[in-house]
């Protein structure tokens, strides 16, 4: 498939004529939400939802209602041919591409929130955040109506956050995890990766590097995180972090901080290099 036979929607009511037919057929639609700027960690969800759904919808709209700071919204990095194109040689269905009239027409009024496991972490470093998020994700799922939706466990607290919204709003769709992609060096694949400089770039995968001894000691369930963070926290600022929003253990579920494993939890992170924020988390088992 080449990306000229990829068919591109931009209003609702043409993404649902698209998807009817395919409903009335009995066929299983998954939805790949995302912003664009495409990376394989995208293109891991959607290789997740065409093996296992007989129709695979992807979405791009740079949402605004998500970024607490404009000049991250104006910087983000756009290229909707180069994205349609990486879908349809990824055999994507359809992509829907709204402009931020038809998601929020004059009058717009409305919003989505999930308190609780937003109110942790990214919730409290990035104040709205979340809200955008739900907002425009509830609205996606209600227009595109589809089976099985997919993200990132990259951004594994706002799948858990999603994941609350569905559950507590009874909308008929099953949130589908997929493992967080990495670089060779275990660097997390983002969009915002691209800004970083060469110097950065070196720098980056130590986030995950310090993630991964912290949390091998931690799976004691005996060790006290407090112990361990501060020496984190410390040898990222010292390699060129120029600053940390959070080094933390939550627990997996429900994102509550936990002071050691007890349950299953996870080692969240999220700092600076420059003007760029790297996040990361990964799971922390304990040990029997």
């Amino acid at each position: 498939m080449t990306a000229a036979a990829l068919p591109i929607v931009r209003t609702v009511s043409a993404l649902r004529q698209a998807t009817q037919p395919w409903r009335r057929a009995g066929e299983t639609i998954g939805l790949v939400p995302t912003m664009g700027a495409l990376h394989a960690g995208h293109l891991a969800l959607v290789e997740r939802s065409v093996r296992e759904c007989a129709r695979s919808v992807a979405t791009i709209f740079v949402n605004p209602k998500q970024f607490d700071r404009q000049e991250d919204l104006k910087k983000y990095p756009r290229g909707e041919a180069r994205d349609a194109r990486l879908l349809a040689e990824n055999a994507c269905n359809l992509l829907f591409a709204p402009d931020v009239e038809e998601m929020y027409p004059a009058g717009f009024s409305s919003s989505v929130a999930v308190t609780g496991v937003s109110d942790v972490l990214d919730g409290v470093h990035r104040p709205g955040h979340f809200t955008g998020v739900t907002t425009v994700v509830c609205k996606l799922l209600l227009q595109a109506l589809p089976d099985r939706a997919y993200f990132g466990e990259k951004d594994f607290q706002q799948l858990t956050v999603v994941k609350r919204m569905a559950r507590d709003l009874d909308i008929p769709v099953e949130i589908v995890p997929v493992p967080t992609v990495r670089e060779a060096d275990g660097l997390a694949l983002s969009s915002r990766n691209v800004h970083l400089t060469p110097e950065q770039r070196a720098v980056a995968p130590l986030l995950h590097r310090v993630m991964q001894e912290i949390a091998a000691e931690l799976a004691d369930g005996e060790t006290p995180a407090s112990l361990l963070i501060p020496e984190g926290q410390m040898r990222l600022g010292t390699a060129g972090f120029t600053k940390i929003d959070y080094l933390a253990l939550h627990a997996a579920d429900d994102l509550a901080p936990l002071a050691r494993v007890d349950r299953p939890a996870r080692l969240f992170a999220a700092a600076w290099l420059g003007t760029t924020r790297l996040i990361d988390n990964i799971p922390v088992q304990p040990r029997s």
